[in-house]
């Protein structure tokens, strides 16, 4: 069975453009072609073409998705672990709403904030163990110090700005940026300056191995994708690692 280009964009909620701008560029060719020119489109196609989706919506650039489709031919595997991504973002965010509502009926009934409620959903004590396992306990342990020390404005200024670096990092290169550009090299300084500020890792000790910590963490990025996500999937966090390590080699 097969659907027509216009069947499919109202069924992906795209459009019959899109699509033939997809098949121009070579990121999903319609399995066949009509005697009336009318592209047409298999389960194969549909398979593709969901995945285009999701990691457009993690916000990769084209030419990042190709690369990621032209490397990662299993589908089966590929979607998996995007899977497994979205059901932990569906469960986080849950929390979260379930945070956010629980202080808008305490603003709106004038009731009383409860503090330790209202962050629900923003872990961070998730990779407790590991990073115990990566790092040794003292790490954990300044670090969770420094985050319980942080007022409630101030962790809420470090998760913007947390979030505001990743996705630098994805927009950079979804556009194609080569890692050792200028502007890849400046995301790394930045990088390194965010990682330094946080007191257990080694980059903020003195005397300590920060060149070898930066590339590990990079490597790192690359193999988990709980971190990969934040940088729009493995080929961004690829990205990331490359210019990591080109600014270790130079600065650190």
């Amino acid at each position: 069975m097969d659907w027509s280009i216009q069947e499919i964009a109202k069924i992906a909620g795209t459009t019959s453009r899109t699509l033939r701008h997809y098949d121009d560029i070579g990121l999903l060719r319609p399995s066949r072609t009509g005697h009336n020119g009318y592209r047409y489109y298999d389960s194969g196609a549909l398979v593709q073409l969901q995945r285009i989706l999701l990691l457009r919506q993690l916000g990769l650039g084209l030419p990042v998705i190709s690369e990621v489709l032209r490397h990662e031919t299993d589908a089966v595997r590929a979607l998996g672990g995007h899977l497994e991504w979205l059901q932990q973002e569906q469960e986080r965010l849950a929390r979260q709403a379930a945070s956010v509502r629980q202080t808008l009926e305490s603003l709106k009934g004038d009731g009383e904030l409860v503090a330790e409620k209202m962050f629900d959903g923003f872990d961070y004590t998730q990779y407790k163990d590991e990073v115990e396992e990566r790092w040794g306990r003292d790490a954990y342990a300044q670090g969770d110090a420094w985050w319980r020390g942080l007022s409630n404005e101030e962790k809420k200024a470090w998760k913007q700005a947390s979030e505001q670096l990743g996705s630098d990092w994805a927009r950079a290169a979804g556009s194609g940026a080569a890692a050792d550009s200028v502007e890849a090299q400046e995301l790394a300084r930045r990088h390194v300056e965010w990682l330094s500020a946080i007191p257990g890792t080694p980059a903020s000790a003195p005397g300590g191995d920060t060149k070898g910590y930066v590339t590990g963490l990079g490597e790192m990025y690359v193999a988990d994708a709980r971190f990969a996500a934040n940088y729009g999937g493995k080929a961004g966090a690829g990205f990331v690692r490359e210019a990591l390590r080109i600014y270790a080699q130079k600065h650190l």
